[in-house]
């Protein structure tokens, strides 16, 4: 992925932030795959029951890329908000907006911390961590990092569109792009 491409996927998610703490909530979890060079779309973590239901949730986010044979990855999720969903321990800085861009031979954490301003709802931005390359995921991520390049094995003439129609019934959100989208 150019440098370029992944700026503008930041400078999304840095907007998501804005809006979404404004509303008093930070996006769910989103996985951004991409299929030589060219972005699937954007699909947001299914509403999870329980902390079991969000580990299931956040790794089968990977299902969209594995069916789109996809290249390359980005998922990005805030610190603080996994660790509570899924009881896990929250590692790294928080409040963070982490990005972690994947393939199939590796990835690289990017780490956005920034501190609430309770006076406007808007994040204030810390400077940015270096790149990790190999940094550590949490546990749902690196899941869903590891079975996004793991082919689907589907019986269906298009895995793909059968894909998408599932996790939309299963109450994810997605925003595919023009390509990708049927």
């Amino acid at each position: 992925m150019d440098t370029r491409t992944f700026d503008a996927l930041t400078e999304s998610m840095k907007s998501a932030y804005v809006a979404g703490l404004s509303e008093g909530a930070v996006p769910r979890p989103v996985i951004m795959p991409l299929v030589r060079g060219e972005l699937v779309g954007l699909i947001w973590q299914r509403p999870a029951k329980n902390a079991e239901d969000a580990l299931t949730a956040i790794a089968s986010l990977s299902n969209i890329a594995a069916a789109a044979n996809a290249d390359e990855i980005v998922l990005a999720w805030e610190t603080h908000d996994v660790a509570t969903a899924c009881e896990l321990p929250a590692e790294g800085p928080s409040p963070c907006l982490n990005m972690v861009h994947a393939t199939k031979d590796g990835h690289t954490l990017h780490q956005f911390p920034y501190a609430e301003d309770a006076s406007s709802a808007e994040p204030l931005w810390q400077p940015a961590s270096a790149p990790e390359p190999g940094g550590t995921l949490p546990a749902p991520v690196q899941a869903a990092v590891d079975y996004s390049f793991t082919p689907l094995e589907l019986d269906h003439p298009s895995p793909f569109g059968v894909t998408v129609v599932l996790m939309e019934e299963d109450g994810y959100t997605l925003r595919l792009t023009e390509a990708f989208a049927f």
